[in-house]
């Protein structure tokens, strides 16, 4: 019987490696027409294409994806994750320096969190470094409101269940006393939705300030508000163990256009 599988990718994986969006949100975009294949609108991800099909997001097209990259970038307060805010407020992506190639996210801070925030121009890259078995630990400096006592922060050493959804166990070093405010260093496994402060409310502080410092092995260091750095080829190959240059197609330079 001769082979029925569709031969090549599904679409929503191509865009993804090509850095156009993640996979669930490239699906997003394919619903809503944003996506041709060879001309021809579609609206279900339940295609493959192969490298001979022309696919053109918003009637530029996708160029084959480059080497994976990854940057540092310092997120400001006040700036959403999200490529588009329903709301239309200001994000991440309208204020990236120029000259980026289209990148996405490595999960996400909300809008009143601050620090370090990866991104990349490769799908692949992006889930690899979101998943938790990859074992990475995320460190934040947070400042809540009020003088914790002794053992306050035991449950979470422990892991709690908030509104239903499990927090895996958390470390908590606690550092200072500032005037009516405690600074410490939380260290978490997983990146849930307002983890920290869901957290912290329940056991009934608030967090006023909440700054990511590392993301595994990348430092946010002296990187300022607004700035972006390329972590070096040799450095992403060492920490993610790559053992030889991932084989990827040439690409073809394109203008600053860099997110959806």
């Amino acid at each position: 019987m001769a082979d029925e599988t569709p031969k090549g990718d599904r679409i929503a994986k191509v865009l993804a490696r090509a850095g156009v969006a993640s996979r669930r949100d490239s699906e997003k975009l394919i619903e809503a027409g944003r996506i041709k294949v060879n001309g021809k609108k579609i609206f279900s991800p339940a295609l493959n294409v192969q490298a001979s099909d022309k696919i053109e997001f918003d009637g530029e097209p996708i160029e084959p994806p480059e080497e994976p990259r990854l940057w540092l970038y310092h997120k400001p307060i006040g700036l959403v994750t999200s490529a588009r805010d329903e709301k239309g407020r200001e994000t991440v992506f309208d204020k990236l320096p120029e000259g980026l190639p289209r990148v996405v996210s490595v999960g996400r801070l909300d809008m009143n969190s601050e620090g370090l925030l990866l991104l990349t121009n490769d799908g692949g890259l992006k889930r690899t470094l979101e998943l938790p078995s990859t074992g990475w630990t995320r460190r934040y400096r947070v400042r809540i409101k009020g003088y914790p006592r002794e053992g306050a922060f035991e449950p979470l050493t422990q892991g709690i269940t908030v509104d239903g959804e499990r927090f895996q166990p958390m470390t908590i070093q606690m550092d200072r006393q500032t005037g009516a405010n405690f600074w410490l260093t939380i260290g978490l496994k997983e990146d849930k939705n307002r983890e920290i402060r869901r957290a912290m409310e329940f056991l009934g502080f608030t967090v006023n300030r909440l700054i990511r410092i590392s993301y595994g092995p990348f430092q946010l260091r002296e990187l300022k508000p607004g700035e972006v750095e390329e972590v070096k080829r040799r450095v992403l190959a060492d920490q993610l163990g790559w053992s030889s240059k991932p084989k990827v197609l040439p690409r073809k330079s394109r203008g600053p256009s860099r997110n959806t």
